[in-house]
């Protein structure tokens, strides 16, 4: 039995778990896992009916995605709130996300509405579903598909007992989505996990051709140049997916990739100014490029982790900011291979 769950519920249906509004420890602790991206994809809870205070036939019916921090976000703001939680498969993703992979789903409300029997364990006909959920739920649909009409609940969580005791009413504030400087920053450890499991097999790569030489390969060339080489790179992975998250509304330009190239242009300029007596003119070049390849790679990645760009938009961000990150990488490493030569 999970350990949220503090009893069950008797109902025409069977027991519901009831589960507790309090984060433990093991909340706390895999909430951390799942921000450093450990075994993120795993984070979930088993979808299906889930009850929080005393709930009654006309208590209201919440609905949520299967993935564990959407699921203690909701429950820790329920303290004082009699309620049913309807939690779907998402595949362990959050609402959000979910409702763009159309995971949290018309099909999947419809689905969970009847799997679970909820006609017979309320005597109300609705769902309170969040407002981030809206791309991928039709309410006309779930209407017809199930009896159950929709109510989109606020943004966040902790708006929901407010929202409930004004007779779900959302004021202006409920609706508006913000992204600060704090919900950027959370977002930051896993977009860097996600980037640095590939990096250790790519410095492999880059210290192995920073020792190609006349002499054709030298040791000592690849621990010097390849330092270099590390050091770009490392920098590059800094500015896109550390700095372009906080400094993101003060960045110009709208797509991702280019702030992120913006940033890796500085990055790759301070590596110069460290190295610049250590390297010739085209290492140096193409340690900029490198730099600057690697930040807006970074800095696009973090496109999908925002509330300001559509799967879409993602999409075509992708198309257009991919071949020059290619470009720019292929030539790099193709400079950085003649250097020794040229040189």
């Amino acid at each position: 039995m999970w350990h949220f769950v503090s009893d069950f519920v008797e109902t025409s249906v069977g027991a519901i778990p009831k589960i507790e509004t309090s984060l433990k420890i093991q909340d706390l602790a895999g909430s951390v896992r799942a921000r450093l991206g450990i075994s993120r994809d795993r984070y979930r809870v088993a979808p299906g009916l889930y009850s929080v205070g005393r709930p009654g036939a006309d208590s209201p019916v919440l609905v949520t995605a299967n993935y564990k921090l959407s699921f203690d976000s909701l429950r820790q703001e329920l303290a004082s709130v009699d309620a049913w939680i309807l939690v779907l498969d998402t595949r362990g993703v959050n609402v959000w996300c979910a409702a763009g992979k159309k995971t949290f789903s018309t099909e999947e409300v419809i689905r969970q509405v009847k799997r679970v029997g909820l006609d017979s364990v309320v005597s109300h006909r609705e769902l309170i579903l969040p407002q981030l959920g809206a791309p991928g739920v039709s309410s006309r649909a779930v209407k017809k598909g199930c009896g159950f009409k929709v109510t989109w609940g606020p943004i966040r969580a902790r708006d929901l007992p407010e929202f409930l005791t004004n007779g779900r009413k959302a004021e202006t504030k409920m609706r508006q989505l913000t992204f600060t400087i704090g919900e950027r920053m959370v977002l930051i450890p896993v977009e860097l996990s996600l980037i640095l499991k590939p990096s250790l097999v790519i410095l492999l790569a880059l210290f192995l051709l920073s020792g190609i030489n006349p002499d054709i390969f030298s040791l000592s060339a690849a621990w010097f140049r390849g330092l270099n080489g590390a050091v770009a790179y490392l920098l590059g992975i800094l500015a896109g997916a550390v700095f372009v998250p906080i400094l993101l509304p003060w960045l110009p330009m709208r797509q991702f990739y280019i702030k992120g190239l913006l940033t890796g242009l500085v990055g790759g300029i301070l590596v110069n100014f460290f190295l610049a007596t250590d390297i010739s003119r085209l290492e140096s070049l193409t340690l900029v490029l490198l730099t600057t390849a690697v930040s807006s790679y970074a800095a696009m990645n973090f496109t999908g982790a925002t509330p300001f760009t559509s799967p879409s938009g993602v999409e075509k961000e992708m198309r257009q900011g991919i071949p020059i990150q290619i470009i720019a990488v292929t030539t790099a490493i193709i400079a950085w291979v003649a250097a020794p030569f040229v040189n």
